[in-house]
């Protein structure tokens, strides 16, 4: 049976391919679930539509997201640590600790977004980058400073 994908299918395509599926894939698991439409003529003009709707709605996020970075970009937060001999930070900076620092500076933030590889456990400035999109990432300036 052909199908037209309405989202990514792991294994299968991407949103928008029309695809040869066994049957009982078909009508028993992806067009239940909203995943896909039988490859018709009327089908292919409904997706079609939805399709517009969908980029109009993805370039909204995603200039929202472009003005959200640009503001994070002027943002600077400061996160204060206790230091022991020889300035040795106790304890480490987290995506946790970033994200409620942003909040308390106005910008709401969940903490999976914040690319942080591993905690930081060092006195300095760091550039963090934030995924507000698929497409778009910020930055803040992470001061670390002792107490």
């Amino acid at each position: 049976m052909k199908i037209i994908l309405r989202e990514a299918v792991e294994r299968l395509g991407e949103r928008g391919d029309i695809v040869t599926v066994k049957d009982g894939y078909a009508r028993n698991f992806l067009i239940p679930r909203g995943l896909a439409l039988r490859a018709s003529s009327g089908n292919m003009r409904t997706f079609e539509e939805e399709k517009k709707q969908h980029d109009v709605r993805e370039n909204k996020t995603r200039r929202l997201a472009e003005q959200f970075a640009k503001k994070l970009k002027s943002a600077s937060i400061t996160a204060t640590v206790a230091v022991g001999e020889e300035d040795r930070v106790f304890g480490s900076v987290t995506a946790q600790a970033i994200a409620q620092l942003l909040k308390e500076k106005g910008f709401e933030i969940d903490k999976k977004k914040i690319l942080l590889d591993e905690p930081i456990k060092a006195l300095g400035v760091y550039t963090i980058p934030i995924k507000l999109h698929h497409d778009v990432q910020g930055k803040v300036k992470v001061w670390v400073v002792k107490e």
